[in-house]
């Protein structure tokens, strides 16, 4: 796969000063680790909407009809409230190509979670909303991968995003090549490994979804919803139970090749990453030998083995 993959992120973390005090909050994740592997599309929204920076701070005031307004939190006069819907409508409407988003926690333009809601009088507040243009965000691309940069500090929420943009990355690229059955039918194959270690339920619940395709009089519409099922699934975090279970089912696969030597260290090695003693690299890299060794088709197209570059580092803790 191109490793050019189209990500918006709030620009601040790009280190771009563009913040209520003229600062920043550059993101090392993003820029040293992330950034060889894709390609940004910083947005500042409050900046778009012709704000100076420095500038006073902004807060999200919850109305008497209990709708939300963005206003300066120096209580000067003006409410933004508009000028940021209509920029972020405007602006998101034109960001279907991006595979993910990286937002700026604690923002009232930006933040995805727990951002300060506060009382149309006085300071008092609550850590209950999400910001205004990631709100219209999710509302028009609710598929699309979005995290905030204090959440991706978490080693186990940082594998999580960037498996889930690189898939989407892939499936856009199929889409833009031209949707077949045989493509999606063949795409869906490819990442049943990975699907199994997020969630077996949801797994299965998909796959009789892929098997009805022949039903649907058109692509797009299977296109528009399984990409829908697929992110959603994704969004469940794989765990070391379940990548247990893909990684024996795999074991499986090499049970005539191996010698009882071999398939005993494999069992062991299996069994020390479910006890959290091994990092789940060290199995994996194991079956990748042996699958050089002894190739087998459909094991050697799934994703599981490699769903992101393996620079990233990102199977070496967990």
């Amino acid at each position: 796969m191109s490793d050019n993959i189209p990500i918006g992120i709030s620009a601040c973390l790009l280190g771009e000063n563009v913040r209520f005090d003229g600062g920043h909050k550059k993101l090392a994740f993003a820029v040293n680790e992330l950034a060889p592997w894709v390609r940004f599309v910083p947005i500042c929204p409050e900046m778009a909407i012709g704000l100076p920076t420095p500038r006073p701070a902004l807060r999200l005031v919850k109305r008497d009809d209990g709708e939300m307004a963005l206003r300066f939190s120096n209580h000067a006069e003006g409410d933004l409230t508009e000028a940021m819907q209509q920029f972020s409508q405007k602006r998101i409407a034109g960001l279907e190509h991006l595979c993910g988003y990286i937002v700026c926690a604690k923002s009232p333009s930006c933040g995805m979670e727990r951002v300060r809601v506060y009382e149309a009088e006085g300071n008092n507040n609550r850590k209950s909303g999400t910001g205004i243009f990631t709100t219209e965000l999710k509302r028009q691309m609710p598929w699309l991968p979005v995290e905030e940069d204090g959440r991706l500090h978490d080693p186990a929420i940082r594998e999580n995003f960037v498996e889930r943009i690189y898939t989407l990355f892939e499936l856009n690229n199929l889409r833009k090549a031209g949707l077949t059955r045989g493509g999606l039918i063949a795409f869906h194959s490819r990442y049943k490994l990975l699907l199994l270690a997020h969630s077996q339920p949801c797994y299965r619940e998909l796959g009789r979804f892929v098997a009805a395709i022949e039903t649907w009089d058109s692509l797009e519409a299977f296109f528009v919803e399984y990409r829908a099922r697929l992110m959603s699934l994704l969004e469940h975090q794989a765990t070391r139970r379940n990548h247990t279970n893909v990684l024996m089912h795999v074991q499986g696969y090499f049970r005539r090749q191996l010698n009882a030597r071999q398939r005993q260290e494999l069992s062991g090695l299996i069994d020390r990453y479910r006890q959290g003693t091994q990092p789940l690299l060290a199995p994996v890299t194991l079956l990748k030998h042996y699958l050089s060794e002894y190739p087998d088709n459909y094991l050697a197209e799934q994703r599981y083995f490699e769903p992101y570059p393996e620079a990233l580092r990102l199977r070496y803790g967990n």
